[in-house]
């Protein structure tokens, strides 16, 4: 029998075949047997002393994260274990959370929420629209073909780069072409050595002034001194889903930077992602006993 460990009850999965045992574990001590586990589901937002565990999990096999970005579990993985991370997942939750702060920032919603909260009635008679605007996705995989479905009846341009050409997708060499032309600039792609502080003092520089920088990626893919240099001057505008350093500071300056909105990394996390995640383990596991490729391996 493969022992399985999952952060969610076994009955929620569907069409599991024979052959497996569960223990439902999500944090804190492992319950025994903890070197007889192969496959392994981790828990979504609760750290957990990777290093420490997965040298006793002798028999492990497969770890199945419930993240797309994998960067914080890598280094522990041991040879001879599988990753996979949950691509496909959070997309519908990640584009609708990059859908929110670009509209939020767009159309000064924060503003409007701190007039409603004194009682005072800010009326304008114009202001910027998402209508009209070019909106540069970088890091088109699937949450920024998630977005792209979302930002089709909000009668905008939509530029796509990726790290592998496509029709009607850029490469990242396009980036200094690509920049000065966005009224957006939307960063999904996953942290690696080549994405650390993709968004640098250059990378912003190259922005057109007024532009707005959504990341929803991870919060070292944007060089946050470079960032608060081009906010301060009201240049530039962000809304960061994640930030460098996280979770942020009650005294950095970001909280209190001109034109940042911030909401504190909780893009993936929706009622959507329920279903899809016991999705995605239901059919890994049903990979694993019949021996077939599992989806989304990432090592």
């Amino acid at each position: 029998m493969t022992l399985v460990w999952t952060p969610f009850e076994p009955d929620a999965l569907e069409n599991i075949p024979d052959g497996f045992t569960f223990d439902t574990y999500t944090y804190g001590e492992p319950p025994a047997g903890i070197d007889q586990v192969e496959f392994w589901v981790s828990s979504y937002d609760t750290p957990l002393p990777l290093d420490e565990m997965l040298p006793r999990m002798r028999s492990l096999r497969v770890l199945q994260a419930q993240t797309a970005g994998v960067e914080h579990v890598l280094p522990h993985v041991p040879d001879g274990v599988t990753l996979c991370n949950a691509r496909g997942v959070h997309d519908a939750a990640t584009a609708e959370m990059a859908m929110t702060l670009m509209l939020a920032s767009i159309r000064g919603i924060p503003r409007l929420v701190d007039a409603q909260a004194n009682r005072q009635w800010r009326h304008e008679v114009t202001g910027p629209a998402l209508a009209d605007s070019t909106v540069l996705i970088v890091g088109h995989g699937s949450i920024g073909a998630a977005l792209e479905a979302r930002l089709a009846g909000f009668e905008c341009q939509v530029l796509k780069v990726a790290r592998r050409p496509r029709p009607g997708v850029h490469t990242m060499d396009a980036l200094p072409e690509l920049l000065p032309a966005a009224d957006v600039v939307v960063l999904l792609v996953p942290l690696t050595e080549q994405t650390h502080h993709l968004a640098n003092k250059s990378f912003l520089a190259a922005m057109k002034d007024g532009a707005l920088l959504v990341n929803l990626a991870r919060g070292r893919v944007v060089d946050t001194e470079a960032l608060l240099g081009e906010t301060a001057s009201g240049r530039l505008r962000a809304a960061l889903d994640v930030t460098d350093p996280e979770p942020l500071p009650s005294d950095h300056r970001l909280w209190h930077a001109p034109g940042v909105l911030i909401s504190p990394h909780v893009g993936g996390g929706t009622t959507a992602m329920r279903p899809r995640i016991l999705r995605l383990v239901s059919e890994q596991l049903r990979r694993y006993a019949a021996g077939e490729p599992l989806l989304n391996v990432a090592r």
